[in-house]
């Protein structure tokens, strides 16, 4: 089968300061031919990274490049090697081209309807190529301009998923691929504000590590540094059907998000 969009394959914003946000799962676009094979469930694509945009409205303010996704994590998933290779061997993952959702339930009402090698490569180059294209591109800028770059990849999920973690999640996951994608002192101190953040609960290369992005893109001896915060939903928004934002919780935790950017930027200033 074929891949075809009308909608480009992100958004990006350039900004001044040495700091990048890329933001891999929010987009909810499904391009008609392709929902139409699509279960009733996910066709509402659940699994989305829903309001990161709004949740980080202070980046313009900080000087920062914000790179979205338009499409779904259900078209592609730009958070994963190109070649599909699990992140987390071992464990239960979803794919480059998904077929299931996270709560285990199909994508595609007919089995026969998931996508084969040549349309898994067609939507990789259609959407997956050109965002990786413009994030390496972005960071050689920053890297050139600043003399360094840092890279923060903002995901949130449902607190609760018993497919890939038991109980209730961690509110704020830092990510730094196991301290090999960032400068660990500047870890420790994006962890200590997480951790004095009150009511929310935090940890350091936890059940999420970081994914494909951070791990590709993180080099400290180039000085790129890349961070990811896996957020649980509940900490700003309601976590089922119909996903609203909520200001008045989201307004509580942002500001303890926009301490850590700063902290990114303070030490690419000292470090650049």
């Amino acid at each position: 089968m074929n891949f075809h969009t009308d909608q480009p394959p992100f958004r990006f914003r350039q900004g001044t300061r040495p700091l990048l946000i890329s933001m891999p799962h929010v987009g909810t676009h499904v391009p008609p031919q392709l929902a139409a094979r699509f279960t009733a469930e996910a066709r509402h694509v659940p699994d989305t990274d829903w309001h990161l945009e709004r949740l980080y409205d202070f980046a313009d303010g900080l000087g920062a490049s914000v790179l979205v996704a338009t499409h779904s994590r259900y078209v592609i998933d730009l958070n994963r090697p190109p070649d599909g290779a699990s992140l987390y061997p071992g464990q239960s993952v979803t794919g480059l081209c998904p077929v299931d959702t996270f709560d285990d339930t199909p994508l595609y009402a007919d089995a026969a309807d998931a996508p084969g090698d040549a349309e898994i490569a067609a939507r990789r180059d259609a959407l997956w190529q050109p965002y990786h294209a413009q994030l390496a591109q972005e960071l050689e800028r920053l890297r050139a301009q600043h003399g360094i770059a840092m890279l923060w990849d903002a995901h949130s999920i449902r607190s609760v998923l018993p497919r890939f973690f038991a109980g209730k999640l961690t509110d704020l996951n830092l990510g730094t691929a196991g301290g090999a994608s960032c400068d660990p002192a500047l870890a420790q101190e994006l962890l200590a504000i997480a951790q004095a953040a009150p009511g929310y609960t935090a940890v350091l290369n936890g059940r999420f590590k970081g994914g494909h992005i951070t791990r590709s893109y993180g080099d400290p001896a180039r000085k790129v540094h890349a961070v990811q915060l896996e957020m649980t939903q509940c900490s700003y928004m309601q976590e089922h059907l119909p996903f609203d934002y909520l200001p008045e919780i989201a307004s509580v935790v942002q500001p303890h998000v926009r301490r850590m950017l700063q902290a990114m930027l303070a030490f690419a200033q000292a470090n650049g």
